[in-house]
């Protein structure tokens, strides 16, 4: 039977992604200038406030304050009259020593035998359904938000665009479960004063519906079918949205673990992964569960594939391995025998999740908006410089657990 499916996402301005990627800022420059820091940092941004909170064991001292400013200059909140401005908004640091009862039970002699940092389970997921085997409603959202920045970046086609911004885009599928058409998509972006509302509304939608899908389509011309003249539009449904960011709502870090991952499809665990370095098993475990479903969709397995894990803080060896292939499997062999093949093929144990996917990197920033899953592998240099003046340029790579790297691995296991 025919169905329709929504998935959201939110621009780097929005309240949680500035805390996220304060967070993650702060991650990697405790990572930079001590890999094997022990981190994990909340923030919260509200009206001309940002607060820092958490528990962080390192070698390493950092101006946290102005750290926190480069990424809220960064993102484009750089102005008095959106009531949060990077050079004169407040910063108070909570931030204290992690706990030794928790520490004990991570940090090993034989770092082999690191454990777990939390109990929990992990979850990831692939679908052809994409180039980058991402469901589709969840890519479309996130590339609508990322040209909208673009363009508002550009500032010369649209110039009243502010960092602040939501989509949803909801898609029509068929019996055989593929999508067809996209059937609506609701944009809402902080936007300048307007002297006249129903003016500005109709500039907003005429601007979104003729400059920013038409970019789209340009800049993915695999989604071209999807579009038609029957979308249903709603840019701005509730009107005027010039007071946004934190002035307008309290953010929060681990709030968008959704549109962190896959948009409602495939599961969660309910860990978020901002702020947390790669010993706590929320982040690190899942993204090796990505990589695994990743590459065995690639490598032909199945169509669609949810991967799960599970641990026991301080215990290295996970509680189990579960997947799930709704269905698609391309094998004559039952999920709990994949699910076997598949613990042989990927140790993840922590230690060994840190060391195949080089997590105990400075690679934390760009993963903070528009979803930590289906971004391209790159690789980059970055440089980081802290209170006392020291510079440490560092090259890495981006995005690890995206790499197709273990795709002729999974087809000689499985005899593909």
């Amino acid at each position: 039977m025919a169905y329709l499916f929504t998935s959201e996402s939110v621009s780097e301005g929005h309240p949680d992604k500035i805390a996220d990627q304060i967070s993650d800022a702060l991650i990697d420059n405790f990572l930079a200038f001590d890999p094997n820091s022990k981190v994990a940092c909340e923030t919260l941004v509200t009206t001309g406030q940002v607060i820092l909170a958490g528990e962080v064991k390192s070698k390493t001292y950092l101006d946290v304050q102005e750290i926190a400013r480069e990424v809220i200059r960064k993102i484009g909140y750089n102005k008095s009259e959106y009531m949060f401005d990077a050079n004169s908004c407040g910063i108070l640091s909570a931030i204290h020593e992690q706990s030794s009862d928790i520490n004990q039970g991570v940090d090993k002699i034989n770092p082999e035998d690191q454990g777990a940092g939390d109990q929990g389970m992990m979850f990831g997921y692939a679908t052809n359904e994409t180039e980058d085997y991402m469901p589709l409603a969840l890519d479309l959202s996130h590339k609508l938000l990322q040209e909208l920045a673009v363009i508002r970046r550009e500032n010369t086609e649209i110039t009243y665009l502010r960092p602040d911004a939501k989509s949803q885009v909801t898609l029509e599928y068929d019996n055989d479960n593929k999508p067809v058409r996209i059937d609506a998509i609701v944009i809402s972006t902080q936007h300048d004063d307007f002297d006249e509302e129903s003016k500005m509304l109709a500039k907003i939608k005429s601007d979104l519906v003729g400059i920013l899908i038409p970019r789209i389509i340009t800049n993915n011309p695999q989604y071209a079918h999807l579009f038609n003249d029957k979308i249903e539009y709603h840019i701005n449904p509730t009107g005027k949205f010039v007071i946004g960011g934190p002035h307008g709502d309290t953010g929060l870090t681990g709030r968008k673990i959704i549109v962190d991952t896959y948009g409602g499809k495939g599961a969660h665990g309910g860990g978020a992964f901002s702020g947390k370095d790669p010993s706590k098993v929320d982040r690190s475990a899942a993204y090796a569960t990505r990589h695994i479903a990743k590459n065995l969709v690639a490598a032909g397995v199945a169509d669609e594939i949810l991967v799960q894990v599970s641990y026991a803080i301080g215990v290295a060896k996970p509680m189990g391995i579960y997947v799930n292939t709704y269905g698609t499997s391309k094998l004559s062999i039952t999920d709990g025998q994949i699910a076997k093949k598949v613990e042989e093929l990927f140790d993840m144990r922590p230690y060994f999740i840190e060391q195949r996917l080089k997590l105990r990197n400075p690679i934390y920033s760009e993963t903070a908006a528009y979803g930590h899953m289906g971004r391209t592998p790159r690789t980059v240099t970055k440089e980081f410089t802290n209170p006392y003046g020291d510079t440490k340029t560092v090259t890495v790579e981006l995005f690890t657990w995206e790499k197709l790297d273990f795709v002729e691995q999974v087809k000689t296991a499985f005899g593909i």
